[in-house]
């Protein structure tokens, strides 16, 4: 295992971790309820809405990158959160080239 792969496995561990944690303070509505209760609650939710948003639209152009699927993991992402990606990147094939950077170059300005 690569060291990325360890140090993204701490995180998702350290994330299920806090998120038991505040489950079992709260409950699973409580979560919910949480995120509207004050005007930095909601700015809160929605950025987190926003930034898994865009993490869901990369994941779907890396799997096609990488002949994959990212469905699982995109469905999984409203109900597990950041959890649902680091899921993918620790399960995602390697070696294909990221999608992200391969377009950032314009063809014309590449190496041959």
């Amino acid at each position: 295992m690569s060291w990325k792969k360890i140090v993204l496995f701490a995180v998702l561990v350290d994330f299920v971790t806090v998120a038991a944690w505040g489950t079992s303070q709260v409950g699973v509505v409580g979560l919910f309820a949480g995120m509207f209760e004050s005007p930095s609650a909601i700015l809160g939710t929605v950025d987190l809405v926003i930034a898994l948003g865009l993490i869901c639209t990369w994941m779907i152009r890396d799997a096609r990158a990488r002949g994959a699927s990212a469905l699982p993991y995109v469905l999984l992402t409203p109900l597990l959160g950041s959890a649902a990606a680091l899921v993918y990147l620790l399960r995602r094939p390697e070696g294909a080239v990221d999608p992200m950077i391969a377009t950032a170059v314009p063809s014309h300005a590449r190496a041959s």
